[in-house]
């Protein structure tokens, strides 16, 4: 029995039917686009040359602190961070009905099993060997473990999470690749949505999701896209995923800050989360979904880079200006 579990946790979530077919991310498919690219009459800067123009981003101390992929956030570079967790928190909770969660940062074994993270994944989270406690790389490990080993009752469902935490990821970073700025780290902040529906219900639950992860985009009134992934570009838990995109005018790129996704019943059946759709009915296993609401340090890169003036200074965004008063 061991052997065959061990085995079975190898295995990869089932793609859901509407998912395109796909042999590479070229494959993916743009959904929809919002907003229109701000046309500059200077060429304008990557955000690493504005923060470092601004003092809000030392890099520097950020390797002499902890070393490559680290970077100190200064001022009022910490200031509109901080902003924008404030920011997405109230609008998830106040508008868009999630419950505010704050999670530890580090979670044991059987939460990463739950989550899907472990044992696959393992080489790319750090670990306390001493006590074997785990970093966790985003807080859906903390919130799908919430209810682990739990039936839930019909009527509680859906349940809406949203949390702050910090995110830890060893992941080896090729030479050379985004080796400029903060938009790869081994830390970095994200504000995360997470959702326990019935089944029949994950699908339009997953629509409402990235809504509500547009809405973050659309209220900072930066451009972004949306981009359903093909099969060969889902994650190891999603059967489904629609990626945010935000458009960042200093790197000349889309940058990711939001991956939404709908897990059916893969975390649920490895973390035994279930619910009893009528009281004495036979328990059935949930569905759980995930999404970024949305990621930083990426939003941060698009706030600067969209809202930067000719002098090198940056406007707060409308919507930002009620955090941003000291």
């Amino acid at each position: 029995k061991g052997g065959l579990e061990s085995l079975l946790l190898q295995l990869p979530n089932i793609p859901h039917p509407s998912v395109p077919l796909g042999k590479s991310a070229s494959d993916n498919i743009v959904v929809h686009t919002w907003g229109e690219p701000r046309k500059f009459s200077f060429k304008p800067l990557p955000h690493w040359e504005l923060g470092e123009k601004l003092g809000i981003i030392d890099f520097q101390r950020g390797v002499k602190l902890s070393g490559s992929r680290f970077y100190v956030l200064k001022g009022l570079g910490a200031h509109l961070q901080r902003a924008l967790i404030s920011f997405m928190l109230d609008t998830h909770v106040k508008e868009h009905g999630y419950k505010e969660i704050y999670p530890p940062f580090m979670v044991k074994r059987e939460c990463m099993v739950g989550s899907g993270n472990l044992p696959k994944f393992g080489d790319n989270l750090y670990h306390d060997e001493e006590d074997d406690f785990w970093f966790v790389p985003t807080a859906e490990v903390p919130l799908t473990n919430l209810h682990r080993d739990e039936i839930l009752d019909a009527e509680s469902l859906p349940i809406y999470y949203v949390a702050y935490t910090a995110c830890f990821r060893r992941e080896k970073m090729a030479a050379g690749k985004d080796t400029r700025g903060i938009k790869r780290g081994h830390q970095f902040d994200k504000v995360e949505l997470y959702k326990i529906t019935k089944p029949e219900d994950s699908d339009e639950e997953l629509e409402k999701m990235v809504a509500d992860a547009e809405d973050i985009c659309r209220k900072l009134v930066i451009p972004y896209r949306v981009v359903q992934l093909c099969t060969a570009d889902l994650g190891f838990a999603a059967g489904k995923t629609y990626d945010i995109e935000m458009w960042a005018p200093g790197c000349n790129e889309w940058l990711e800050v939001s991956s939404c996704s709908n897990c059916s019943d893969f975390q649920a059946r490895r973390a035994n989360i279930r619910y009893r759709p009528q009281p004495g009915a036979k328990p059935q296993f949930v569905h759980t979904l995930n999404g970024s609401g949305l990621a930083l340090p990426r939003v941060l890169i698009s706030v600067m880079e969209n809202y930067q003036q000719a002098d090198g200074t940056i406007l707060i965004p409308e919507v930002l200006e009620p955090y941003m008063r000291l």
